[in-house]
């Protein structure tokens, strides 16, 4: 009985240490060890953020041009033609 006793305040610690952690720091460390203990999911998220880097830069510099700046000289011409795009009826 008494054996059963201390294992039941020592469940009652860790419970009440768990839940009195902070919720963040808990996902965080879930994360971190996480990401300590792989192998080969270092190498697959290095290759996954090289790709979205290289795919971000290659739709910035070919597709999402600077059209507004080369358009107008100012800011109230820009501003001018973005508020006559938005409310012109189509």
């Amino acid at each position: 009985m008494q054996l059963h006793r201390k294992w039941l305040i020592l469940w009652l610690k860790i419970i009440y240490r768990t839940v009195s952690k902070n919720v963040f720091i808990r996902v965080f460390r879930f994360y971190y060890e996480g990401f300590t203990n792989m192998t080969v999911g270092r190498k697959l998220w290095a290759i996954i953020i090289i790709k979205l880097i290289v795919l971000f830069a290659v739709l910035k510099l070919f597709f999402f041009q600077d059209f507004l700046g080369s358009k107008f000289e100012n800011d109230q011409e820009r501003s001018d033609y973005v508020i006559e795009q938005l409310i012109s009826p189509k």
